[in-house]
């Protein structure tokens, strides 16, 4: 049996569908940071059969939650003070996001200004369907 030790503050990403933890890694910057990281992959879960889990020694603030949210709203997020769980997050979609995806609309403001954030806007939220703040280009998720 794995045994990766407890983290005294810091925050624990749970429920994280199997296989995407290197994908959240990298979308939330984790590697930028100056503290310890710890990837579970493909733990053995009652809920999802399988999982993975991140554990991280760094103060929760430092991670962006609009991104996580709109990576996949189903992670719960533990906030560990002191050893022990304080707070357990539960994520939603964003209603608006910047600069984490890209308008592919070659006609849309943000493909000429180069300097423009990339804004999106929540506009359905049981489909999860959103659209570019300039041109109402729709975002479609890949399949995961």
């Amino acid at each position: 049996m794995l045994n990766v030790g407890a983290i005294e503050e810091g925050f624990v990403l749970d429920h994280i569908k199997a296989g995407k933890a290197m994908t959240i890694y990298h979308d939330l910057k984790l590697d930028k940071l100056d503290c310890c990281v710890a990837i579970i992959k493909n733990a053995r879960s009652n809920k999802l059969g399988k999982k993975d889990i991140i554990k991280v020694e760094c103060p929760v603030d430092q991670m962006n939650m609009d991104i996580l949210g709109f990576i996949d709203h189903n992670i719960t997020v533990n906030v560990i003070e002191n050893g022990e769980i304080v707070e357990k997050k539960r994520l939603k979609l964003p209603k608006k996001i910047v600069n984490v995806i890209s308008c592919r609309n070659p006609r849309c403001i943000t493909s000429v200004e180069r300097g423009l954030d990339q804004v999106f806007v929540l506009t359905d939220e049981e489909k999860e369907i959103y659209r570019c703040a300039y041109c109402e280009e729709k975002y479609h998720r890949k399949n995961d």
